[in-house]
């Protein structure tokens, strides 16, 4: 068994060590993250520059490679030959924030396992959720333990080529937990705000900030899940069609005009 561990916070992120010495019980681990944090960093694809790639370690020794592309791009160098040996499952995380509802789309984590679905691998982003001033020393093993016990599932049970795993983790001591629960997607409400400010030389520039966001907690979503104390794994898809729109759409009778009619 190969698996490929990868990350959106950088190779040298506590998360990703977790990962990989508890993923070490399931078979041959090999890590390949970013030399520099992507969070937020969506499905980016390298393909304006070259990608340099270097050896690297993890704190506790653990050989590992680094390169400047993004989570997607560790995941395409892994699955295109950059390893002799052929990969059998991605990982991506520990990510030290929940990915909810729409965050999956800006999630660098999450879109490195749909990056292993696009190759036919199957891919699970592990998340963590912290509070936003969370202490610097986090104990990410509890979720780890999780991250294994879901991976061992996976590859007993199998999942479809075009299907991958958002999975988040509460933040409470593993006793507390109160077991998996499969969810859907909840709604995450932003509070985004623009912050216009000056340079020395007086030319504007500006900041994407505002409030932390939070979510509607409602049953059978990964926000419901989160708030009820349950790990809560979202089945996503490649597949972004809304289908239901298709048969609604078809009654718009579009039709091509005529130049100049």
């Amino acid at each position: 068994m190969h698996i490929l561990l990868t990350n959106d916070d950088g190779v040298s992120a506590p998360g990703l060590l977790a990962l990989a010495q508890e993923l070490r019980k399931l078979g041959k681990v090999t890590v390949l993250a970013p030399d520099h944090n992507w969070s937020a960093s969506g499905h980016t694809k390298t393909l304006h520059r070259p990608l340099r790639v270097k050896e690297s370690v993890l704190a506790d020794g653990t050989p590992a490679w680094t390169t400047d592309g993004s989570p997607s791009d560790c995941v395409g160098l892994a699955v295109l030959g950059f390893f002799p040996d052929k990969i059998d499952v991605v990982l991506a995380g520990i990510n030290p924030d929940a990915n909810l509802g729409h965050d999956v789309t800006y999630s660098g984590t999450v879109m490195a396992a749909m990056e292993a679905a696009i190759w036919g691998l199957p891919g699970i982003a592990i998340s963590l959720d912290l509070p936003e001033n969370h202490p610097v020393l986090v104990d990410f093993a509890p979720a780890a333990r999780i991250a294994l016990q879901i991976t061992r599932a996976v590859l007993e049970r199998g999942l479809s080529k075009s299907v991958f795993l958002n999975v988040n983790v509460p933040n409470l001591p593993e006793a507390q937990l109160q077991g998996f629960s499969i969810t859907r997607l909840g709604l995450r409400i932003y509070r985004d705000a623009l912050d216009r400010r000056q340079d020395p030389r007086g030319r504007p520039y500006y900041w994407i900030g505002g409030e932390a966001p939070s979510g509607v907690p409602e049953e059978g979503t990964d926000i419901g899940a989160l708030a009820q104390g349950a790990v809560s794994i979202t089945p996503l898809s490649t597949d972004l069609t809304c289908y239901p729109a298709i048969q609604d759409m078809s009654r718009w009778n579009l039709e091509l005009e005529q130049p100049g009619s």
